[in-house]
This record gives C-alpha cells, structure tokens and sequence, in this order.
C-alpha cells in the first residue's frame, strides 16, 4: 500500500475498472429492487442537489446488489425542452439568425447535433461521483422508444375523451413565447408601487377609486368588483362606471373573494391577464378583453395611443395619461410579489391561449385519472418518507387543475393531432391513423400543430415507458443495443423507491403516479423518500449572486483560490454582485477548495440525510470525513503490515478478550444497519459506521491487539491477527455503499488474506448478523471497563501535565461486585495506559494523596508525589488561571456593550455568547486541578 491515502490516485481507475467489468448491469436471479433516476436535463451540469440526491441513490443500489437481489437503476436524460431550445437559440443569435432562418427541421437537427456533442456533461460528471447507473440501459426523453410511448399516451387519452384543446389562462414568458409550467416560474418579492385610481360613474357620479399594482391592464378592464357586505359599495353594486382612458362603461359587480382590506375594498377585474380575475370573470359570466400580443406589447383591444408599447411604456404612458386627466389619486409604495420565468428572466404574463389540457377535475377526468392517485397513497400503496409529505400530495390532487400539457416550442415531442381547413381536429400515431379514427372526412388539406408536448409529459411516463413499454419485443437504441424488453423488465414495476426533491412532488410525482396507474395498472413505485435541500453552511439558499455555490467537482478535485475566483465571477454581470462574491470567497476560501475525494463528499451527505426539509452543507464537515478515510487507510496499512506472510483459515479462533469485544461491536452494527436503510435514515447508517470504524475499530481494537501481535503468546497473535482482518474485511463490505472508492482499493489488498478473490467488493455479498458469540458479556464487559479506565488513566494526565510516555503508579479502589475485573485485564491495562504498577487496594487500606479519576465505583489513583514539581505546577497553573479570567472578563464586556449587541451580527453575538461558556467550563477544570494539587503541599 502507498503511505498516505490520495483519492484522485484511486477513484477514476476503479470506476473505470467497474463500467469496463459490467458490473453495473441487471443481474442474477434475485429478488428485483429497481430505482429510477429523476432524469436530469442534458443541459445540466452535477451541481450540490444531483451530488446528494444521487449519493443517497447509489448507496441503496450498492447495498441492495450486494444482497443478491436483481438490481436496476435506471437511468437517463430529459430532453429540457424550453432550456436546450434557448441554447441553442443563443448560439444562433452569435451567428445573427434565429431558429426561424433555418426552419423547423433544420433547427431540430441543429439541437441534435448539439446534444451529441455537448449534451453528455452531466454523465461524465455523475461517474466521477461514483453512481453505478446501468449505463447501457440510458435512455433519453427524445429517444425513439419513449417517443413512441408519448405518442400512444396522448392519442390513447384524446380517445377517451380526457385531452381536449381550448383557450385558457396560462403562465405565457413573452421572450420566448411559450407556456410555461409553475415549476419554471420564480415568485419574487419586489419594491413596487400600489396606484390608487378613480373609475367615474356611468351617471356622472364620483364613482369609486381602485388600487392595482399594474395600471396598464387597466386597458383589459371589465368590471369592478366589491365584497357583498361591504357596507361602502352596496348601493353601487349592478351600476355601471365608465373606464378612464378608453371610455367604455364596466360594470360594478360583488363576489365573495374580494378581500375588503386590500386597497379601497374596491379591485378591477381583467379576466384575461388575472388568474384570480379570471376565476371571478368565470363566476360571473364576463367576457376576458385580451389586450397583449404574444410578446407582451399592446394590442389593437386598446386605443391607437397605447399600440404596439411594451407593456412597461405602456404603463409609464397610462400613468402619465391617468395623472394629466385628474383620475390618479395616489401613489404608495409597496412590496409585491412578482412571477419570473426560470428560463429568461422575463416577468411571466397570464396569457389567454389555444393550449392541450389534460382534464384532471370533470367527473370524468377524476375517476379516470385523479382518484386512481389519490388512493394509491391514501391506502397505503405508496409510502411517503417521511410520511408528512404524503399530505402535501393529497391536499394537491384534491385542489387539482386541469394540466396544460401544450408549449409553444419546436424541441420535444410535437403533438400528434392535425387540424383541417375547417378547422376540426385529428388525433392519431400519424396522420393516417389520424384520419382513420377521425369523426368526419378531413375538409382540404391537413396541417398538423406545431406545439409540442410539456417536457413533464413524457417525465410523467418515465417508470414505465423506459422499461419498453409499449413495444411488445426488445428495445434497441441509435448504435442497435437493447435497452429495455417490457415483457422481462415489468418485473421492475413497481420500482422500490423514488427519491426526490419536495419541489416537484406536484410536477413529477403526481404525475407518473397518474400515468402509470391509467396505463399498467400498476403504482410506479412502492415508497417516495423525499430528500432535503441543500443549502450554504449559515443555512442560505445556494445562488451564484450571493458566492455560496460549490461545484461538487471542485470537492473532490480541489481548486484554488484564484480559479475559484474566476469560476464564481465570470457570468456575473454586474460589477458590485462580482466584487460582493468575490469578497466572500476570498473570506470564505482563503486556501481555494482543498481536495477531499468523492469518497468524503459522499460519506458528508450520509451524513447530513436526516429527514428535515433543508440540510446546511458545511466544508469542514466534508474535510472531516477526508480525515476518515485516511483513518481506515491507516488502519488498513497497520492489519496489513501486522499480517505480512499470514493467511488466515478455518473459523474466527477468538483467543483474547478483546476480539470478542469488537466482534460483538460488529455484529450490533450489522443488526443496526438493516434498520437504517430500510427507514432511508442515512444519517445515523452513516454515525453508526463512523462511530464503529473510528472509536471500536480503529482507535480501540487495534491499539488492543497491540499486547497480543507483541506478547509470546503465538496463539493468541495469529488468533488476533485472524480477527483484525475478517473485521476489517467485514467492514469495508458494509462501508462500500457509501464510500465505494477506497473501500475497493483497500478490500482487494485485505480479502486476499482471508482466502477471498473477487473481481470487486461490490459484487461481494453485503455482510449480515452470524452471532458468532454464544455468550459475549464476559468477556466484553470487562474490555469496555478497560476502555474506561483508559480514557480516565488519560484523563489524569492531561489534568496533571503529565507526559503521554512516562510510566506512572496506579492505585484501584474497587468497590463494585466484581474487583477481579483488574487482575484479568491488568496487563492490558499496564501495557496501554503506561503503568509502572498497578495495585488494587484492600479494604480499609488508606491512599496516599494522588490525583484521581472515577468510573462508576472504581476510583483511580495516581500518586503525584514525585512524578511532578508541585509548587512549580501550582504557580503555572495560577497564572494559567488569571490569563484566562481576563480573556473572559474582556469577552463578557461585549456582551455588555449596547453598540456591540444592537450592530453586530448574528452569528458574531453567538459566537461570543458561546465563548463566555467555554472559558467558564475551562476555569471550573482548571480550577479543579489546582485544589487537587494543593492537598499535595
């Protein structure tokens, strides 16, 4: 073994090793455990959300394969149709085109070419983080197989009457021209103004004054609206006013949603540009007056005066307007809440357009899609871990809209109907089948719609659809492989676990459940562990513009300073949001990143997995488990030195009392781990194991074993040196999961000593509970009482200043039922705690004056007279105390200082309050010890 442990020396040679071997592939004849891979776009890079999900993902796929069960983890690509689109839009934009100077063909072979050539990132990145995806069963949202499946979907529910086309509200991003879902929509709180304006009455009278917050929908205005009770706009209700600026008359109606607190009590009501209005308008039997064009410019609804304006100019124009003819009563400022689309930053426009939905909410839609969702959770065959977030789920589909399932785009699945010159519509696989199943003959020439499907629409079908369905034979990709055969690999549906986010519970999970009970008959998978959402160290949302990103890479790899830097700062447009998170990571990241390896950063996530809605991702957490890994490399290199030309065989001898000690350790760690993973508790899988490699194993164990690998008795050294290595072994079995990387490295270099040849650990079986010992307690009682006064022999020392490697007298005072213990574990103890002697006092014996240290009724005792210069020690010891009583003095005045606790922030007020406590913990030991060597004088 080389000396020091090197991840970036280990990792890519044994991924390499695994993808070339095949060992990632569906195999054996097991029990099937199958996860999907929440397909991630093709424009994605692996950022800190990917990393951890898919840690977590791969740790279960290990596990379960190395069970024996007939594992598959299926991955793939989303097609990302509005965000691979832009990208390649922008690159035509360099070139002074637009998708439009190419024509729909061309540009749809320009994105193919894009996504052969750049569209494969994220996969490389997701090896280097370890994941044993079965690579050769990828498949790819736009791939002919899942193609043919959203086809057949779509035609399959028009047919039975649940899609259907009209003209409804929607989130419309006027850049680029589309609908867009919820999901691709940012709710932003703004500084904006709330415009107090008055609408005059049909008759001449003052009318009633409205507060809107986008005064130039004012244009699309039908109706004002009050609430029926209140008392101020009764008499007005069934009036008409007359619209300033246009002239039309509107009329006053009430309805029950107005909040009276808001503005006036008094809101205009623009059914076509107003989700709530539009509702209202619906209730109310009003006509929407659609006054935009598709790219958000005033149309010809409006006066000549307000054409063709954005509708930003649009509002200074009507402002201006409004205030010069005297109907602008007031301005106040106001904070608002502003829907931005994800995908061009465009402020999002509700849009009356002609879009496919899928109805979810008729009778109809309800019992034929709804309801089959519904129930599958709330009768138990699909768990949600934790269970609150199967609330979430059902509160959802009971509230449920019909999903516009159309987009205005040319990447994706085009939708499969054509509509005549008459304007009547034909559904089919292609425009023959179309023709076939239409109602009438075709008037003229057909023309097929140029939308194309919501990308969530083939998402939707994932759990089956990539396991061949609704091919009856195999499936075979672009270069002739087989991918999927739905006739075996149904055996995967239901899949055992979805992990995912909680933001797409509504967008992705609903929604398969949905497809796949409408379609199979089946639940996609029996349980949704929703993972939580990782976010900077002081718990902030993770963003480019605030400098607290960390590409998962840049972890495992390492960079510096001034790369990071560069990397952080160069898409950043403004100059003050550069020089802000440039600041922050030169405070943050003096050294750069260092390198801790995949292996660390894996092991962290386990770590961080509980089951909160948010995790705080911390660096030095992630160099800790770094340290971790170097402290099984350590240990690995020390069984393997102490082992050389020894080959363990036949059963586990168990000759000293401390192999008995850690191998029941083992076998309780092994009985733990079941509970764990089968309760997806990866944070306490990961303390367990943490817990057992660092403290019983490593620390303990092996300084144990030490009297035996050096005493004369040859039996009990081979008999430890049996039971170092099948531990170790055992170990690094049930660690891989987590930590693949090293733990294959190392398990080649210590199973060969047990007899084992394998062609990687984990195809190896996953170890289980043997209880190997009939009757541990003996045994490992008297071990953990050695521990224990180990740890207070030390404890002694380091309070007297003693040195770690003088040899030291020790006094037992024993009053337990059981002070024989130190006769049997005496060696040991001398050996390990640096005893010039050790002595057990008889009953009634007095002790001469010593520092002591207590474990239950066993009082340690080591006479300082002698071992140190006691007068000397006490004068260290007090001006020890009085520095530390002016360092507390000084940080308690802070506290006490108005200007320091009303300015400072947060975390520095917490930090001292916290240093306070840790200097008055320090005074009370150090305090202690001087009394102690003062009955010493």
């Amino acid at each position: 073994m080389e000396k020091n442990y090197d991840p970036q020396a280990i990792e890519r040679r044994w991924y390499q090793h695994w993808e070339q071997t095949g060992g990632f592939a569906s195999r054996g004849a097991g029990t099937p455990y199958c996860i999907l891979l929440p397909p991630p776009n093709v424009t994605g890079t692996l950022h800190m959300g990917h990393a951890f999900q898919q840690t977590l993902m791969d740790t279960l796929i290990r596990y379960h394969r190395m069970r024996g069960e007939r594992v598959l983890w299926q991955g793939g690509m989303d097609h990302a149709g509005i965000a691979t689109q832009k990208i390649v839009e922008n690159q035509l934009a360099v070139e002074g085109k637009t998708r439009h100077d190419l024509g729909r063909e061309k540009f749809i072979a320009r994105v193919w070419q894009w996504k052969q050539e750049s569209g494969s990132v994220i996969g490389r990145q997701m090896r280097r983080i370890g994941v044993s995806l079965d690579w050769s069963r990828e498949r790819f949202t736009m791939d002919a197989g899942l193609s043919a499946a959203v086809c057949k979907v779509f035609v399959e529910w028009y047919r039975a009457g649940l899609l259907y086309r009209g003209k409804r509200l929607v989130h419309w991003d006027p850049v680029l021209q589309t609908a867009v879902s919820d999901l691709e929509v940012n709710n932003e709180e703004r500084d904006g103004h709330l415009w107090f304006i008055r609408y005059p009455g049909a008759d001449g009278s003052e009318g009633v004054v409205v507060a809107t917050t986008r005064p130039e929908t004012m244009l699309g205005d039908v109706a004002v609206a009050a609430h029926p009770e209140d008392a101020r706009y009764k008499k007005l209700i069934g009036k008409k006013l007359k619209l300033p600026l246009t002239g039309r008359e509107i009329p006053v109606i009430a309805d029950e949603s107005v909040d009276k607190e808001f503005g006036t009590g008094a809101v205009k009501i623009t059914p076509a540009h107003d989700f709530n209005d539009y509702k209202l308008g619906e209730r109310h039997s009003l006509e929407p007056l659609n006054i935009f064009t598709l790219d958000a410019r005033l149309n010809e609804n409006v006066p000549a005066a307000y054409r063709e304006l954005d509708r930003f100019a649009a509002r200074k124009r009507v402002l201006a307007d409004l205030e010069s003819q005297g109907w602008l009563v007031e301005t106040r400022k106001h904070k608002l809440t502003i829907p931005v689309s994800q995908r061009s930053d465009a402020v999002i426009e509700p849009m009356l357009t002609d879009q496919w939905f899928l109805d979810l909410t008729s009778k109809k839609g309800r019992k034929a899609i709804t309801e089959p969702a519904l129930n599958a959770v709330q009768n138990g065959d699909i768990k949600f871990v934790p269970e609150n977030w199967a609330t979430t789920y059902t509160q959802w589909l009971e509230n449920i809209q019909d999903w516009c399932v159309s987009r205005q785009l040319w990447w994706g699945h085009r939708i499969p109907a054509w509509y005549d010159e008459a304007g009547n519509i034909f559904v089919g696989e292609d425009q023959a089948d179309a023709i076939k199943h239409g109602n009438k003959k075709p008037v003229g020439r057909l023309t097929q719609d140029e939308d194309v499907l919501d990308t969530w629409f083939s998402s939707a079908l994932w759990p089956f659809s990539t396991l061949g369905w609704p091919a009856n034979g195999p499936v075979k990709n672009e270069r002739g492989l087989i991918v999927a055969d739905w006739s075996k690999d149904q055996q995967f549906l239901p899949s055992a676990v979805l992990i995912t986010a909680f933001d797409i519970i509504f967008f992705w999970v609903a929604r398969m459940v949905m497809a796949t009970k409408y379609f199979t008959k089946r639940v996609p998978f029996r349980e949704v562990y929703i993972n939580a959402i990782v976010r900077d160290a002081e718990g902030q949302k993770m963003s480019k513009s605030k400098g607290n990103t960390i590409d998962p890479l840049d972890l495992m790899d390492g960079i510096g300073l001034d790369a990071l830097v560069k990397k952080s700062t160069e898409t950043l447009l403004i100059p003050q949001v550069r020089q802000k998170v440039e600041k922050r990571i030169r405070r943050d990241y003096p050294q750069g990143i260092p390198a801790v390896g995949a292996d660390a950063l894996r092991f962290t996530f386990a770590a961080l997995a509980t089951y909160g809605r948010t995790i705080n991702f911390d660096l030095k957490r992630c160099e800790g488990y770094r340290n971790f890994c170097t402290k099984l490399w350590n240990a690995t290199r020390f069984v393997l030195m102490n082992s050389e030309g020894y080959s363990a065989h036949g059963e586990l001898p168990l000759k000293t009392p401390a192999e008995h000690w850690i191998v029941n350790k083992l076998e309780h760690l092994l009985i733990n781990i079941e509970g764990r993973i089968k309760a997806y508790r990866f944070d306490l899988l990961a303390q367990d194991l943490y817990e057992f490699t660092w403290n019983d194993y490593c620390d303990w164990f092996i300084e144990l074993s030490k009297p035996a690998l050096n005493g004369d008795d040859c039996a009990a050294a081979d008999s430890t040196r049996h039971t170092l290595l099948y531990v170790l072994e055992t170990l690094l079995r049930a660690l891989h999961p987590i930590i693949p990387f090293i733990t294959e490295e190392l398990w080649q270099q210590v199973a060969p000593k047990l007899g084992k040849t394998g062609q990687s650990v984990s195809l190896e079986s996953y170890p289980q509970f043997k209880r190997r010992l009939a009757n541990p307690s003996v045994a490992t009682g008297d071990i953990e009482r050695l521990i224990g006064a180990i740890i207070q022999i030390r404890s002694i020392r380091s309070q007297m200043n003693l040195s770690p490697s003088l040899n030291v007298p020790l006094l037992v005072e024993d009053k337990g039922t059981d002070p024989h213990i130190w006769q049997r574990v005496g060696a040991m103890l001398k050996a390990l705690a640096r005893l010039e002697s050790l002595r057990v006092l008889q009953p009634g014996e007095t002790s001469p004056p010593a520092a002591t240290a207590v474990l239950d009724q066993a009082t340690f005792m080591i006479p300082l007279q002698g071992l140190i210069d006691v007068p000397a020690e006490i004068v260290r010891l007090g001006k020890q105390l009085d520095k530390l009583r002016q360092e507390r003095a000084r940080t308690q005045a802070k506290l006490g200082n108005a200007a320091f606790m009303n300015g400072a922030p947060a975390e520095v007020v917490s930090a001292t309050q916290a240093r306070v406590r840790e200097l008055d913990d320090e005074l009370a030991r150090l305090q202690e010890q001087l009394n102690r060597l003062r009955t010493l004088e």
